[in-house]
């Protein structure tokens, strides 16, 4: 019996001591750092911050742009239409003292494109430095040899007409001043035409997704209105501080889209002079350019002008800017006007002048 007791009494210290020990166990058990803890809560999602593009264009497009002849007659200024879906805009002058304008469109769904006009040999060496498809209503004698002899993609509304091109019956002007095409329209035409639609030339210009410091730049000036007089008449760009583009005016004429109704205007302007000259045995009076060699112009944003040089080697091959220092021209995103005026044309580039600092009168005092 007392041995039963014994046993009795082991086995209840036993299980004393077995539960003692589990208990310290359970007591005495590491608890969690932090650190572990925390790794443990659901992680925040890290935030990624969208890279900023460039939208003027994509730069990473291979599309081969559309070069278009735009009509610059005074007779047809309130019904252009199309400038502004254009990321280059070149202007040279043309017979007559008057200028026409050539429009660059890439990935572009311009809804319409008016007045279009025809071919001058010279813009032919613009089409080519941006392996540009070249879209005209006609064309001089020069251009249409050229256009042969040098190979240029080309869409002719002479030949398309009311089938990729139209004319427009509320234009009230001259039948040669309403012709148009849409962006769908030329889309087909070089479908059909089985025109290559990539390029691996690179854009002609540098752009900046950041806006520029200009005023760092040696020699830069005030440019809040910028008047460039070819011959029979001047374009005019004014500054919009608030917008931070200019706004363009022709013989102080506001220009407007006559399709968006919205105000003509660009971010950037490329101006320089050439010599032009009157093309031997011609008796329309058409012209040449010297644009193949080099000089000085101004390169012009956000309120801003610096002085720039340019150069072109060949007719096919892109001209060059460059900053005075002798660095590539870089150009803010937005549209660029490219104006190459004839050598006796005129520059006039001005700042507007506080309203808060005296005018001096004619004896110069304030």
């Amino acid at each position: 019996m007392k041995k039963n007791k014994l046993i009795l009494l082991l086995i209840g210290i036993l299980l004393i001591a077995g539960v003692g020990v589990v208990a310290y166990s359970f007591l005495n058990k590491e608890k969690p750092k932090d650190n572990i803890r925390e790794q443990e809560k659901e992680k925040e999602p890290e935030v990624i911050e969208p890279v900023k593009k460039v939208e003027i264009i994509d730069l990473d497009s291979k599309s081969r742009p559309l070069a278009v002849m735009i009509n610059n007659n005074s007779a047809v200024w309130k019904y252009q239409s199309g400038l502004n879906d254009a990321y280059i805009v070149y202007e040279l002058l043309v017979e007559g003292g008057i200028t026409r304008e050539m429009a660059l469109f890439k990935d572009s769904s311009a809804p319409k494109i008016q007045s279009i006009r025809s071919s001058r040999h010279y813009y032919l060496d613009y089409a080519m430095e941006n392996d540009a498809i070249y879209v005209h209503w006609g064309w001089s004698p020069q251009a249409q040899s050229d256009i042969r002899s040098l190979g240029i993609n080309n869409i002719n509304g002479l030949t398309y007409e009311n089938t990729y091109f139209f004319r427009d019956k509320t234009v009230s002007a001259g039948y040669e001043h309403k012709g148009y095409t849409t962006m769908e329209y030329m889309n087909k035409a070089i479908e059909r035409l089985k025109y290559r639609t990539t390029s691996d030339k690179a854009n002609l210009l540098n752009y900046s997704v950041d806006s520029l410091d200009l005023a760092s730049k040696e020699n830069h000036q005030g440019a809040d209105n910028v008047a460039l007089k070819f011959s029979s008449y001047t374009v005019k760009f004014k500054y919009d501080k608030e917008n931070g583009i200019y706004l363009k005016t022709q013989n102080n004429t506001d220009m407007y889209d006559y399709t968006t109704k919205e105000r003509m205007n660009t971010k950037n302007i490329i101006v320089y002079q050439v010599n032009y000259s009157r093309l031997q045995g011609d008796n329309k009076g058409r012209l040449n350019m010297n644009n193949i060699g080099s000089g000085k112009g101004y390169f012009i944003s956000e309120g801003i002008a610096v002085p720039i040089t340019w150069s072109k080697s060949s007719r096919s091959e892109q001209t060059k800017y460059k900053f005075e220092d002798g660095t590539d021209l870089v150009v803010n995103d937005g549209r660029t006007y490219i104006e190459v005026l004839p050598n006796n044309g005129s520059i006039t580039i001005t700042a507007d002048v506080p309203q808060n600092v005296p005018q001096e009168n004619e004896n110069g005092e304030a």
